[in-house]
């Protein structure tokens, strides 16, 4: 999936695509996440878009940050239908 115009906006295109890589394991429980730079020239967007989408993945419990960057969690909460 890339980031397309149109009725998605692009931070919530972006949670969907770390929180896929996240789920099928690409990336992995302690895998450190690209910087924000990194990721907003990958999918050209603002920095606040990344921070957006970053922290969406973190409410959900998915990712923690700390002064190194921002990572997979340890543990995965549980999934809402469960």
């Amino acid at each position: 999936m890339s980031i397309t115009p149109g009725p998605v906006a692009p931070w919530r295109q972006i949670h969907a695509l770390l929180r896929a890589q996240i789920e099928d394991g690409r990336l992995a429980p302690g895998d450190r996440l690209p910087s924000i730079k990194d990721l907003s020239q990958t999918y050209e967007v603002a920095l606040t878009t990344v921070r957006k989408a970053l922290d969406a993945l973190k409410d959900e419990g998915l990712v923690v940050t700390s002064p190194m960057g921002t990572f997979v969690a340890e543990k995965r909460p549980a999934s809402r239908g469960d």
